[in-house]
């Protein structure tokens, strides 16, 4: 009986963060298109430059990558996923297999400004919720849905969810 070989080993990109973030917005795993190109939530279905811009209040969708990842930093929004790497065959969460999580609480301590963690997605908050629990975290942690287009509830659903980021984000929120 031959055996099936496992899916190639997939890993996340660095985070997008600086001691200025006040909210890190926890991914999963960056799918097959955002590995292509080498972007956070690349794939065009994806709402996610949708959502945060928003939140923020900028036509996120409408910039460069480059100008969007300072305009997420110049607002206090920071960037990253749990899974640093697993096998995945496609980009759905629900494949992902033998992976090995991100230094959460590292990532964390370095952050003096994070007022809380925001999960986009339920295998991000499952997975990521652990790792703060065994990390002694305890900024407070806000479960968003999924700005995936395989998470079909109507978007303004979501924007009403992800609107919820602003508490965090603006001057008034407790540190």
């Amino acid at each position: 009986m031959a055996t099936r070989p496992l899916p190639e080993l997939k890993r996340n990109f660095p985070p997008v963060a600086d001691a200025h973030t006040r909210v890190l917005i926890l991914g999963s795993l960056p799918g097959e298109v955002s590995l292509a190109h080498q972007q956070y939530y690349a794939h065009p279905q994806n709402r996610f430059w949708h959502l945060v811009g928003d939140v923020i209040g900028e036509p996120l969708p409408s910039l460069p990558y480059a100008v969007r990842l300072d305009v997420l930093r110049t607002h206090g929004v920071g960037l990253w996923d749990v899974v640093a790497q697993a096998r995945r065959e496609g980009s759905l969460d629900s494949n992902i297999r033998l992976h090995a999580g991100s230094d959460l609480a590292g990532l964390i301590a370095t952050l003096p400004s994070l007022r809380a963690v925001a999960f986009n997605g339920g295998t991000a908050a499952r997975i990521g919720q652990r790792a703060l629990a065994q990390g002694g975290v305890t900024t407070p942690v806000v479960r968003l849905p999924s700005s995936s287009p395989a998470y079909t509830i109507p978007y303004a659903t979501k924007r009403d969810a992800w609107l919820a980021l602003r508490d965090w984000l603006g001057p008034d929120a407790s540190a």
